[in-house]
């Protein structure tokens, strides 16, 4: 997993992505699965989104 300070919730959500990553890329030779494919990036991206929101909310906690 890569390193970044923060809470919880933030290495979960880290983690999460990185799986999904190498979910993707576990999937991307076989054929006829782009709607899985689309789904697994519709869920990266919303992860994405509340790594975004955390971070903010902690970069403000920590001002």
């Amino acid at each position: 997993m890569s390193y970044e300070a923060g809470s919880t919730e933030c290495r979960g959500l880290i983690e999460a992505k990185e799986n999904l990553i190498k979910a993707m890329n576990s999937l991307g030779s076989i054929k006829n699965i782009d709607h899985i494919q689309k789904t697994l990036r519709e869920v990266y991206n919303d992860l994405e989104s509340l790594h975004d929101s955390r971070r903010i909310t902690e970069s403000n906690n920590n001002n």
